[in-house]
């Protein structure tokens, strides 16, 4: 199997961890690297992912394995040679680069309910369960057939941090094991509730938060067993 890999050509912390999982499972591989363009920083209460810049940029690694590497100035210009697709950086896609693919996403959200951006924190603020959902990407935005969900751990001892951390995790570990679900899907969330996309939280909603989570957690923790 020939897995194509989906990032920007530049430092990407995502796409260093699951690039170097997926070497030591010793996958066969190619890499498609699109411009990154740098946004505007936006400040925010809750960093809940770490800073995606400070990372091995992807074409480092690829030389240094001998991996095929393709920079691509957009990406309709990724060919259609690969079994399977994973993205570990990219905007949304056009439908002329998925048409015809198998590509395969990580969401940090549970579809349908948590769609959109800053999905870990607006589903604590909804009240949400918390997991991620491993999909194939079609034409809409969060909304592609759903291989696995898998829910996120909450405890009673978590800070907003330590859930943050542990939920960016999940979404690693996930996307290194995309076979593990494509042979084994799950998705004990079938029947939950659609919810409408979302965009970036404000900073006046994203202050509720820590008001939120303590009730997030008698509601979502596992059971203390002391």
């Amino acid at each position: 199997m020939l897995i194509g890999l989906i990032t920007y050509h530049y430092p990407h912390l995502k796409s260093e961890q699951v690039l170097l999982k997926l070497l030591r499972k010793g996958y066969n591989m190619k890499i498609y690297a699109l411009p990154y363009v740098p946004r505007k920083t936006r400040s925010a209460l809750l960093n809940h992912r770490p800073d995606q810049s400070k990372a091995i940029p992807a074409y480092e690694i690829a030389e240094r394995y001998k991996i095929p590497y393709s920079f691509v100035m957009n990406d309709r210009e990724i060919q259609n040679d690969c079994d399977i697709y994973l993205i570990l950086g990219a905007g949304i896609l056009s439908e002329e680069c998925v048409k015809g693919k198998r590509i395969l996403n990580c969401h940090p959200g549970i579809i349908p309910a948590v769609r959109g951006l800053d999905a870990f924190k607006w589903a604590i603020y909804d009240m949400k369960p918390l997991g991620v959902t491993l999909h194939f990407i079609d034409e809409n935005v969060d909304a592609g057939e759903i291989v696995a969900i898998i829910p996120t751990d909450v405890y009673q001892s978590d800070t907003l941090e330590t859930l943050a951390r542990r939920h960016y995790e999940n979404e690693i570990d996930v996307l290194a094991n995309f076979e593990y679900y494509l042979s084994n899907p799950s998705n004990p969330f079938k029947d939950i509730p659609e919810g409408e996309p979302k965009r970036r939280m404000p900073i006046s909603i994203e202050e509720q938060l820590l008001k939120k989570f303590e009730d997030y957690k008698q509601k979502f923790a596992n059971p203390l067993h002391v």
